[in-house]
């Protein structure tokens, strides 16, 4: 809004100012007049009064500013038109003066309140149109809440049934396939003398050694008891060490010895994130090696997961900024960390990506140490 707009709603704001500063104006016309008497003589009688009429019409109201043109035109007939010290109107040129001077004024004062009430009309619209989008601003933080709320909710939700899964796998078929073991055990020791039945049951028994082991991997993937039971550095050398055997991919782990323990939510938070990289990492980068390292301070702590495969696409990089919708894992990441106040950064080019996740401690309790 222009300054004559504030000044105009400043004045207007009080009835009292308005006619105050009409008077105030016209005083100072008069005396501006006197100044230039000795030049001007009688010729010109209304020359201050219209920058003062115009004054009053722009920021004072019709009222204010028709007092205004009376005074100008007392002023002017008494003391700049002659006789002096006269309201006489002594020939037509005098009387022709007056009548310009007031249809001019009215013109000027009319211009005035249409620019005023436009003025208002746009002041009020304005107000109106903050409002709207005030309102629209909290629908949309209420929205943005709500899905927060909901992915979180959701998050939770994937780890307790993939802790309940890991139980499961663990307890139930586990046991059965132990069973299992011992009743092809059993058979096979009874059916020695049939050759070629025992070879079919030693290869099954080896068939369930190997389901047995993947179960156990499986369950141990989806949640590794390490987890809860040591920490997050022994889970993430268990897990370092079976990825690198099963991807071929070398993996270096640079983690300190003091680093101790952390809440429940913070290590599945950072396990789950390198777990996401180096899935990644094994199926787009096209790395021979990986490098995670992890620290930590007293405030927060940073992980990072770098590899020298060929990185994301310029391509798949503008596409992912300009939808704003990067892959499923990395919006999981993403928003698991954001949920405990961390963030995900990462940045790639043809030499390979990196990663860097990091997250609060403060806030986030921690237990006791390793």
């Amino acid at each position: 809004m222009s300054k004559s707009v504030v000044l105009s709603s400043r004045i207007l704001s009080r009835a009292w100012a308005r006619y105050a500063f009409a008077l105030l104006a016209t005083a100072i016309a008069v005396l501006a007049r006197f100044a230039l008497n000795p030049v001007l003589g009688d010729y010109l009688p209304y020359i201050t009064f219209f920058p003062v009429v115009a004054f009053s019409a722009w920021y004072c109201g019709v009222i204010p500013s028709v007092l205004v043109i009376i005074s100008s035109l007392i002023a002017a007939q008494y003391w700049f038109i002659p006789p002096p010290h006269s309201l006489h109107v002594l020939n037509t040129e005098q009387l022709a003066g007056i009548v310009a001077f007031t249809l001019v004024s009215i013109v000027v004062v009319a211009m005035g309140e249409a620019r005023r009430r436009n003025d208002e009309v746009l002041r009020k619209s304005q107000g109106e149109l903050e409002e709207r989008v005030q309102e629209r601003t909290a629908q949309l933080d209420s929205a943005n809440q709500s899905l927060r709320e909901l992915t979180a909710r959701l998050l939770q939700l994937q780890d307790d049934e993939r802790r309940r899964i890991a139980r499961e796998l663990h307890d139930s078929v586990g046991q059965l396939l132990a069973g299992l073991t011992m009743n092809l055990s059993a058979v096979g020791a009874d059916i020695e003398r049939l050759i070629k039945t025992a070879n079919m049951v030693t290869d099954s028994a080896a068939l369930v050694h190997e389901i047995n082991k993947e179960v156990r991997t499986i369950s141990h993937l989806l949640h590794p008891p390490l987890l809860d039971e040591a920490g997050l550095a022994s889970a993430l050398r268990w897990y370092i060490e079976g990825f690198a055997e099963r991807s071929k991919i070398k993996v270096d782990l640079e983690f300190p010895d003091d680093f101790g323990r952390l809440s429940r939510e913070l290590e599945t938070a950072i396990f789950r994130t390198v777990q996401e990289c180096l899935t990644n990492i094994h199926r787009h980068a096209d790395s021979p090696v990986a490098k995670i390292s992890v620290a930590r301070t007293s405030s927060d702590l940073r992980v990072e997961v770098a590899d020298v495969g060929k990185g994301i696409s310029p391509e798949k990089q503008e596409e992912m900024a300009a939808l704003g919708t990067p892959g499923v894992g990395i919006r999981g990441m993403r928003e698991r960390l954001r949920q405990l106040g961390g963030s995900l950064d990462i940045n790639s080019n043809g030499k390979g990506t990196v990663v860097v996740a990091r997250l609060p401690i403060v806030g986030n309790s921690a237990t006791a140490a390793a």
